[in-house]
């Protein structure tokens, strides 16, 4: 069915790579060298929401950092970074909705990609978020509306995408 609709074709939306560093204004620096040359895009900071004392955090504290990448760059990452995770995932890694996420223990692991010892060893996240043709009226300005139930990516569609299209094992 998916293959004779244009409008049940599954696309990527966007890859969101996700750092977390903590209150270490020194080891933002270094994360934010090392997100960006991971990804090739400019790295933007994620702030505190809430207090946390014990770990001396508290609202309005620069405690990570996160790219968004969109398009054909999205999906080079994507098959740079599931050949960094040997293109295996867990099927748990998939929401109800579709979208799914993995994590990278070491940047050196994906390819093409070299140590410095200036910046050390840094892992993140990765997760992607999946589309259909007709999403957009979810979020557009005038007339928002729901999209329908037919019409939703579910976690077994999902899994067919990754398989089909990027040669994922999901284990």
């Amino acid at each position: 069915m998916a293959e004779d609709n244009f409008m049940q074709r599954i696309s990527v939306e966007k890859v969101t790579v996700n750092m977390g560093i903590g209150n270490a204004p020194e080891e933002l620096k270094k994360a934010k060298q090392v997100i960006e040359k991971v990804t090739g895009c400019n790295a933007k900071q994620t702030l505190c929401k809430v207090k946390q004392p014990k770990w001396d955090i508290r609202p309005g504290l620069p405690i990570g950092l996160k790219v968004t990448m969109r398009g054909e760059k999205a999906v080079e990452f994507l098959k740079r970074a599931l050949a960094a995770k040997e293109n295996q995932l867990k099927k748990s890694s998939f929401d109800n909705r579709g979208c799914f996420g993995f994590g990278i223990k070491e940047h050196i692991d994906l390819p093409g990609i070299k140590y410095d010892p200036s910046l050390g060893i840094r892992g993140f996240d990765v997760l992607v978020t999946l589309k259909r043709p007709g999403f957009r009226i979810k979020t557009r300005k005038i007339k928002t509306s729901r999209v329908g139930k037919r019409h939703l990516i579910l976690r077994e569609n999902a899994v067919d995408f990754v398989r089909r299209q990027f040669g994922v094992e999901i284990v």
